[in-house]
């Protein structure tokens, strides 16, 4: 028997389904007139999302779209849908593009499911327009919408979804997107359109190769950045200033940042053996420094299952390489996924023995894990070097326990929330 929901679901569907069909000149020409009074209006209160909106050409989708979408250059709308909404609500709708293509949302899928990343992304989204008020959060159509959602990154949102996918009523959920996502049943990007450059040109779903779609991604950082230069950054979701602040600031070569934090580590003592310069201007004796060039760390390798037995090899590679410039240390090293295995201890006269060090995981990704492993065990290192590929299924672990180095490989735009960070491979 139908219950209440799913009859207003079905509704819903059938509904947005009626959207699709021919377009009418005349009320294309009027919902091109809304569209481009909106995004004046974001020009004129959120000049952020106003460049980055007016950027994008408007393309007309009635045929194929039952509500809006972009590939990064285009905006796509069905003028039948954009009718529905208020003018406030337009600007909403617009902003909501934009954030799909600055946070990169298609491209951090990775492997997870399409439909359930779509509903992460809009959760995402929703929420940033909704707290900072770009717009007029849209209630003239379902929304997605959580409080508990907000601030949290769409891999944590997505995590949330997944745990919670049996309690969750994901057609109910579906029929709530704001927006049609191009590539939500093509991790490759093949649709029915018949352009692939971007243009905007066919009447069917956009295609584009991944050549493209990385030219495209080049093309939005570039454009972040000019708008950036004219909004007020204070008003700017934190997951925008992250990614700006990571495409401004002077990138430092994993490798240096790793020996810099080492190097940090080592303790330094007054001694009388080796008297300072610095008296010498005065008439007096005074103590220099000596050095005691010893190295005390714990090494973290994730091996969950987007990390390989090879990927794991080259983290240990590069640990064992960078350790050999140093006289004297001790080396504490574990992998680990959503448990910590095989922990050991290594010493300058015992290097040797890392390669034969075994790999183990394979499952999902908790830092919490070795936090809570190195608290029971009172381990408290100098300087935790994480190698990881920088999505959690949760929190980043614990602040304050002890100094934190993420070397990450896989996000390349990392959102650790302590810590410092480099991207593993980034030679900038």
């Amino acid at each position: 028997m139908s219950t209440a929901t799913d009859t207003a679901n079905e509704e819903l569907a059938k509904k947005f389904a009626n959207l699709i069909g021919p377009t009418d000149p005349k009320l294309d020409r009027e919902v091109r007139e809304i569209l481009i009074t909106a995004r004046v209006g974001m020009l004129l209160r959120a000049s952020f999302f106003g460049n980055l909106a007016t950027r994008m050409k408007l393309v007309n989708a009635d045929e194929w779209c039952s509500t809006a979408a972009t590939d990064g250059r285009n905006f796509y709308y069905n003028t039948r849908f954009i009718k529905m909404l208020r003018p406030k609500e337009v600007e909403f709708l617009f902003a909501h593009e934009v954030l799909h293509c600055v946070y990169d949302h298609f491209g951090r899928r990775g492997d997870r499911d399409p439909m359930l990343s779509n509903i992460a992304a809009d959760y995402c989204v929703n929420a940033d327009l909704k707290k900072h008020r770009i717009g007029e959060f849209v209630t003239s159509v379902p929304c997605l919408y959580e409080s508990k959602y907000e601030g949290m990154s769409y891999e944590e949102v997505y995590d949330d979804l997944y745990k919670n996918a049996p309690k969750i009523n994901i057609r109910d959920l579906i029929n709530q997107l704001l927006d049609d996502h191009i590539d939500d049943e093509d991790g490759e990007g093949e649709g029915d359109g018949e352009e692939v450059d971007g243009s905007g040109k066919g009447k069917g779903r956009p295609k584009l190769s991944q050549a493209e779609r990385d030219k495209i991604r080049d093309e939005i950082k570039e454009a972040m950045l000019s708008a950036a230069q004219t909004c007020d950054a204070g008003n700017l979701p934190a997951g925008i200033k992250r990614i700006i602040s990571s495409l401004t600031e002077p990138k430092m070569n994993w490798r240096e940042m790793l020996r810099m934090q080492l190097e940090s580590t080592i303790k330094s003592d007054y001694t009388w053996l080796r008297t300072s310069r610095k008296g010498w201007d005065m008439d007096a004796v005074m103590p220099g420094m000596k050095t005691n060039d010893a190295i005390d760390i714990c090494v973290m390798i994730d091996m969950s299952g987007s990390i390989g037995e090879a990927q794991g090899r080259d983290f240990l590679s590069e640990v064992q390489g960078i350790m050999e410039s140093f006289d004297s240390y001790k080396i504490h090293i574990a992998c680990f996924d959503t448990e910590v295995y095989n922990f050991e201890t290594y010493t300058s006269e015992t290097l040797e023995g890392m390669e034969t060090y075994q790999l183990a995981g394979g499952g999902g990704t908790d830092f919490n894990c070795f936090f809570n492993y190195l608290k029971k065990e009172e381990i408290e290192p100098k300087k935790l070097v994480v190698f990881t590929d920088g999505y959690p299924c949760g929190s980043w672990g614990d602040p304050n326990y002890c100094d934190t180095l993420w070397i990450i490989h896989g996000d390349r735009n990392p959102e650790p929330p302590f810590g410092v960070f480099a991207l593993y491979g980034d030679e900038n």
